[in-house]
């Protein structure tokens, strides 16, 4: 599991980590249940909030919803 905008693990950026603790499970976990942009398809892609903010916020009209490719 990786963001695809900085490559880093769920378990090297900060967010998660605490939001996992606080939750009582593992980071990777968390972005599972928690990260509107994870990739349920490839199971391991997504985008954190900084990266996300950087790629331009994107977005796809309702009911659908931008996930990582």
């Amino acid at each position: 599991m990786i963001c695809i905008g900085c490559k880093k693990k769920p378990d090297e950026i900060e967010e998660y980590v605490e939001a996992a603790a606080e939750e009582e499970m593992s980071p990777d976990d968390y972005v599972v249940s928690e990260e509107g942009t994870y990739n349920s398809e490839n199971d391991h892609l997504f985008l954190y909030t900084d990266c996300y903010i950087r790629a331009g916020e994107p977005s796809r009209p309702f009911p659908d919803k931008w996930v990582a490719p």
